[in-house]
């Protein structure tokens, strides 16, 4: 039967090549007689196996083409999967549990749907609820049968996709609707599958392979409760399916790396266009008790090699005033949903990066959302017109700009955008933001709209005026979007952050460089008195003899402290409050793990760098304090550790040049005691 259905499909490619030489290039190489036999092979052929694909010579005159594509609803959501980019997330998922791991082709999502045999609907996945009827361009694909021998209900999900050799030759001539190239086989098969004309979706060689059984093959006993199975048996009918390995419950992170070697060979012998690889659990009925999000099920997780990207169009710069003064650009352009959320806007970092990527309003862009969180604006497709967006005035104040200067390593130079106006508004209202957030003051529920209509409003010009709202308990109540339960959950919240910690209130002054991992360091050496690091600031003490205070760091206390107004709102401020005093020996958070006597954490000094997977700079530092160990700064000769991420700079240059030992994010997880 193998045999047969191969041959099938060598029939219906070499027919329809002879086809079009004969009817587009009027140069057949086949004579009529040679055409009709294989015609007839085929024709006995489809006959004796049942199977007829969609594009055979035997069933297409041509092509009709729609007017419009009708939209149609899913019963069953054809909903996305969680995402991954750590081998460590496999690992935890197939605990327990026989999986498949299969690659993820980047193409465009396709349900087909057959009855009594027949072909009778294909869709595209559409937004898991609801799609598209691409039926008629479903004789175009290369490998798409129109009828089988399985006469139940049977609904199939897969890829329609192009074979990157096919996009190679291709792209050389096509453009899409905008008159610019197709970027990848990605979007040209989706662009080609939801054409209106089949014939010219034919001329793109879309190929399809599935993934998945939503309905059918449920009276085959020996396949009802295996993914695997079924999609095997899928081969019977004349499908082909995406190539996939079993997965054995608890296997070891050097199995599945294997195994995704290989499935990535396999790809790139094949030409089949991936950008992953997806592990899913081959029991259905295992499948069915783990439910769903809106998003995704949660009985398969994808695993990507990279980012997505997604084109749109730039439109413009919005530049926004910190409470530093420097102005950061964020980059606005057209809406596109990545992972189910509407994006519109990414950061731009500086002058230097807008400059690298030549942007100008109207170009191509491509975004990504890094590590699956934070929308980035990956690069420019329209590049050599680039348009100098920078302002000459703040955004806020209206004062004038100026580009400061500063060496990122490797001799590059970076450029950012300032405000030097200590008055300007946007910089004293995000000064305000800072000093109530969770890891300083965390006054809960005081938003920054909020802050801004007080400021603006004359009840805030210091932060001591926080603590005396009450002198406007009635014009607040007045306010639009205020009444008496708002006022009196925003007095509780304040009045909550007047008993707070040494750490908190340091992290609230806003020093330059001197967050929550050094104000623990602070706290832990003048043993939580403010005073005492008053007077050792004020007296030009040299912080560099803690653990991985550097010179600047040193430099900035005492520069602070140097300026009178700080001094004034450092002494004045703590009169408004109350102080708890922290044991060091009986903390809860940093003792978590230090019991455990197979940590290698407990007493270390661990430093991490670089851009990291799965923690925010705070959120690694707080891990690092659960083990039991210190979360450092900088690299010194005290440092056990330094944590690697993307982009780590200096900090890897000079763990190696002291002999540090480097570990990546993913060797920290492996070596926390379970």
């Amino acid at each position: 039967m193998e045999m047969e259905k191969g041959r099938i499909q060598e029939l219906v490619e070499e027919l329809n090549h002879a086809r079009h030489e004969y009817y587009n290039e009027n140069s057949p190489s086949l004579s009529d007689a040679a055409y009709d036999r294989l015609y007839d092979e085929l024709a006995q052929l489809e006959r004796e196996t049942g199977i007829i694909l969609a594009n055979s010579p035997t069933q297409t005159v041509g092509y009709k083409a729609v007017s419009s594509l009708e939209k149609v609803r899913h019963p069953v959501p054809l909903l996305s999967l969680d995402k991954t980019k750590q081998i460590s997330d496999l690992v935890r998922f197939s605990k327990g549990h026989d999986a498949l791991l299969m690659l993820k082709l980047d193409g465009l999502t396709i349900k087909l749907t057959y009855e009594d045999g027949h072909l009778v609907e294909g869709s595209t996945r559409g937004d898991g609820d609801e799609g598209e009827i691409i039926t008629h361009n479903i004789s175009a694909f290369q490998n798409v049968p129109a009828q089988i021998p399985y006469k139940e209900k049977l609904v199939v999900t897969g890829e329609g996709y192009i074979h990157k050799d096919d996009f190679e030759r291709l792209s050389q001539t096509l453009t899409g609707s905008d008159g610019k190239p197709y970027r990848n086989a990605r979007n040209l098969a989706a662009g080609s599958i939801r054409c209106l004309d089949p014939s010219v979706c034919s001329e793109r060689r879309i190929y399809f392979r599935a993934f998945n059984i939503l309905t059918g093959l449920d009276e085959f006993s020996d396949m009802q409760d295996s993914r695997g199975r079924k999609l095997l048996s899928l081969m019977e009918y004349g499908f082909q399916i995406c190539p996939f390995v079993t997965v054995l419950a608890d296997a070891a992170a050097e199995d599945i790396q294997s195994k995704i070697a290989s499935l990535k060979s396999l790809a790139e012998m094949s030409n089949i266009p991936i950008d992953g690889m997806v592990l899913r659990y081959d029991s259905f009925a295992y499948s069915a008790t783990l439910g769903r999000t809106g998003h995704h099920y949660n009985d398969g997780i994808a695993f990507k090699f990279e980012d997505d990207t997604y084109d749109t169009t730039f439109r413009g710069i919005e530049w926004q005033t910190s409470r530093s003064g420097e102005i950061a650009p964020v980059a606005l352009f057209d809406t596109i949903e990545i992972d189910g959320c509407d994006v519109s806007r990414a950061s731009l970092h500086n002058l230097s990066f807008i400059k690298d990527l030549e942007l100008y309003p109207g170009c191509r862009i491509l975004v990504s959302k890094r590590n699956m969180i934070i929308p980035h604006v990956e690069d420019n497709l329209d590049r050599g017109h680039y348009q100098d967006m920078t302002p000459d005035v703040c955004p806020c104040c209206g004062e004038k700009t100026r580009i400061y200067s500063r060496e990122a390593g490797k001799g590059r130079i970076v450029e950012t955008l300032h405000c030097d106006n200590p008055d300007c508004g946007s910089r004293i209202l995000q000064k305000f933001v800072h000093f109530a957030e969770k890891k300083a003051m965390n006054i809960t529920g005081l938003s920054e709209a909020t802050l801004e209509k007080f400021i603006d409003l004359g009840y805030l010009k210091t932060y001591q005026d926080l603590y005396h709202l009450d002198r406007y308990r009635d014009e607040i109540i007045a306010l639009e979007g205020f009444g008496e339960k708002s006022y009196e959950r925003l007095q509780a919240a304040i009045t909550a952050s007047r008993s707070t910690t040494f750490v908190r209130y340091v992290v609230a002054m806003d020093i330059p460089m001197i967050g929550r991992t050094a104000s623990r360091e602070l706290e832990r050496h003048f043993k939580g008195s403010l005073r005492e690091l008053e007077l050792a600031a004020t007296s030009r003490f040299d912080f560099t003899c803690l653990n991985d205070f550097g010179e600047t760091m040193s430099r900035n206390l005492q520069e602070w402290f140097r300026n009178s107004d700080h001094l004034i709102l450092w002494r004045t401020l703590q009169k408004e409050l109350t102080f708890k005093t922290t044991n060091h020996h009986t903390d809860q958070e940093e003792n978590t793990m230090t019991e455990n006597k197979n940590n290698p954490f407990t007493g270390c000094t661990i430093v991490a760098t670089g851009k990291l997977e799965h923690f925010t700079r705070d959120g690694i530092n707080s891990r690092i304090i659960s083990l039991g160990a210190t979360a450092g700064s900088s690299v010194t000769k005290k440092t056990d550790y330094l944590i690697c991420g993307e982009k780590a700079g200096s900090k890897l240059a000079k763990a190696k040049e002291l002999g540090v030992k480097v570990l990546t994010e993913q060797e920290f997880m492996d070596m926390i005691p379970a």
